[in-house]
């Protein structure tokens, strides 16, 4: 595999794959970037994920990491040099691994309700959104940032979903900010850093990309979340 040695295997609206884009433009990392096409998997990605056989897929040097807040720790202990992820301090590390592994088991279930299902499920998809996010604004309170004073690791996890905000409010018929004011202006904080707004694509657009995926897979289908075809393969990985 001639090139770069940092390869990048990715799909451009998966909020698991922002996280390494995001990761990668922190620490200063050149590297490749290989659209995928989930529809007709590349023969390395499925060489390089052989297991899961999704993205994101980091390759370093020839060899694969997989699951994106672990591609975003190695990134943090491999290029250590500068921009640190995760906190110097033990305690408050446990902490930022502990928030992430709440995003990753809640945000991504319960936003997947609110784009899938109609009516009542939705509602319920809903509710159970809303009340999770209250629990990240919670945490992140009158701090800019979820550790505190700086960007880092548990901001990574969850500031990626920000660019579907827009697609969750839309079809849920909500307001985000209303419901969870000091999430947003985490959010539109984080933004502010050019790693994350270079990394984030716009939010329209997602909404645009959502519908034209709804289109093809037929309005029929979508209620069936567990046979929700590449679309739910696509962005089930974390």
């Amino acid at each position: 595999m001639a090139g770069s040695d940092v390869i990048l295997l990715d799909f451009w609206p998966s909020m698991f794959g922002m996280r390494v884009r995001i990761a990668l433009a922190e620490k200063g990392i050149k590297y490749e970037y290989r659209e995928q096409d989930l529809q007709n998997k590349s023969a390395l990605l499925l060489e390089m994920n052989p297991i899961h056989k999704k993205i994101p897929v980091l390759i370093h040097k020839g060899k694969a990491i997989n699951e994106s807040n672990i591609i975003v720790q190695y990134i943090d202990e491999t290029w250590n040099d500068k921009s640190p992820l995760m906190p110097s301090d033990p305690y408050a590390r446990a902490q930022a691994r502990f928030w992430a592994d709440y995003v990753d088991k809640k945000v991504y279930d319960a936003s997947k309700k609110i784009w899938v299902f109609t009516g009542e499920e939705q509602e319920k998809g809903k509710k159970e959104f809303i009340e999770i996010m209250k629990v990240l604004e919670g945490q992140i309170g009158d701090k800019p940032y979820f550790m505190g004073e700086s960007f880092g690791y548990a901001d990574i996890s969850l500031v990626t979903f920000y660019s579907w905000f827009y697609t969750c409010e839309t079809l849920g018929n909500f307001s985000i900010e209303k419901e969870c004011p000091k999430l947003i202006a985490w959010a539109k904080r984080c933004m502010q850093r050019e790693s994350v707004s270079k990394s984030l694509p716009d939010s329209k657009k997602i909404y645009e990309f959502w519908n034209d995926m709804k289109s093809k897979l037929g309005h029929e289908h979508v209620p069936e979340v567990e046979n929700f075809g590449s679309f739910h393969v696509w962005f089930s990985t974390g």
